[in-house]
C-alpha cells in the first residue's frame, strides 16, 4: 500500500488484535458470570447456555478457541509478536495462577465454571425468577 508506513500497518494490526483480545475477554467474562444476569434479563439464558456449553467444552477438550487463532493470525499479518498457547494461558492464567496452564488445571477450570453456573441457575430457579418474566 502506497503512503502507509510499516509502523502504521503495525499499529492497525495491533489495534485489531487488541480488539479481538477485548472481545475474547468480554465473551469469557460472559461465559463465567453471564448467568448472574438472569435476575435482570431472564432471556439471557438463550445466549448464556450455549456460551457456557462452548466454554466448558473448550476447557474440557483442551482445544483452542477460534478467537485465539484469529488474534494470532492478525498479529502474524502485521509482523507482530505471535505468542504460543491459547487465550486462557496468555491472559487469564497469569492473573489467576503464577504457573502455566496444565491439562489438570484446564479440567479444573472447566469443572469450576460448570459448578458455579449450576449454582447460579439453581438459585435463580429457586427464587422464582423463571416465573416473573417470560422467556
Amino acid at each position: 500500500m502506497e503512503g502507509v508506513t510499516v509502523e502504521g500497518m503495525e499499529t492497525t494490526y495491533g489495534v485489531a488484535a487488541d480488539g479481538v483480545v477485548l472481545v475474547h475477554a468480554v465473551f469469557t467474562a460472559f461465559v463465567v458470570a453471564g448467568g448472574l444476569l438472569l435476575w435482570r434479563v431472564p432471556r439471557v439464558v438463550w445466549v448464556h447456555l450455549p456460551a457456557l456449553t462452548w466454554g466448558v467444552a473448550i476447557e474440557w477438550s483442551g482445544a483452542v478457541c477460534p478467537l485465539t487463532y484469529l488474534e494470532q493470525w492478525i498479529r502474524a499479518q502485521g509482523s507482530l509478536e505471535v505468542y504460543p498457547g491459547d487465550f486462557v494461558a496468555r491472559y487469564i492464567m497469569p492473573v489467576l495462577y503464577p504457573t502455566g496452564l496444565t491439562r489438570e488445571v484446564q479440567l479444573l477450570l472447566g469443572t469450576g465454571l460448570l459448578v458455579f453456573n449450576v449454582i447460579v441457575y439453581a438459585a435463580w430457579w429457586r427464587s422464582g425468577g423463571r416465573s416473573r418474566r417470560k422467556f
